[in-house]
């Protein structure tokens, strides 16, 4: 998928694109883009549901312009973390974080108002003079496996797809050095830096 971003004054917009599983205890992977004042960066924040519970929020500014051109998702190419990189279990074969075990999931895409959080905290709100906001979805391709019967089906033959090779069980040198660089320049919230935050942290955290 290619996204191109409201253009201008986008303070409280949020653009969104997400894989979710359906469901109360569902499971879900978020790209949400938080809009911004004109001439402010737009926000990338990312999310994952494992069984209905979320709050693995992460954010980084983006080091382009997104309303320019239509922009591929995963942020140009260069790998944006879902947790912190340095956790062990990161780091045990294909386990990023607390992996989504539904193995069916939607894809879905919207814009919607956020001003409440989205844009400073919520102390910048949506200027409705600016409507309409328009972000564009452009290139919608799906390279998967379909799951209305998978015990008949190759979707649960180990090894099957290229996802399931050795080669993505993780960063190669190059994209672990793209990763450290985007957490170094442009990383803002971390939710495993945020110990206020949880009663327990979560054990992706504890490096």
């Amino acid at each position: 998928m290619q996204v191109k971003l409201v253009e201008g004054d986008s303070a409280g917009t949020v653009t969104a694109l997400y894989m979710a599983s359906e469901g109360l205890n569902h499971d879900e992977l978020d790209f949400e883009f938080l809009g911004n004042v004109s001439g402010e960066p737009y926000l990338v924040q990312t999310n994952v549901y494992v069984n209905g519970t979320g709050n693995r929020e992460q954010r980084h500014t983006l080091w382009f312009d997104p309303t320019a051109a239509s922009i591929p998702t995963l942020s140009s190419g260069i790998a944006i973390p879902f947790c912190n990189p340095n956790s062990g279990i990161c780091k045990q074969g294909r386990k990023w974080c607390a992996i989504p075990e539904n193995p069916s999931h939607g894809v879905q895409g919207s814009v919607w108002n956020a001003d409440d959080w989205a844009t400073q905290g919520g102390r910048v709100k949506t200027n409705w003079s600016h409507a309409p906001f328009v972000s564009t979805f452009r290139g919608f391709e799906i390279d998967a496996c379909e799951t209305d019967d998978i015990a008949s089906s190759k979707c649960g033959r180990v090894g099957e797809f290229w996802w399931d090779k050795p080669r993505m069980s993780g960063l190669n040198r190059h994209k672990s050095h793209q990763l450290k660089w985007v957490r170094r320049r442009h990383l803002v919230y971390d939710y495993c830096m945020d110990s206020g935050r949880f009663y327990e942290m979560p054990r992706e955290c504890i490096v």
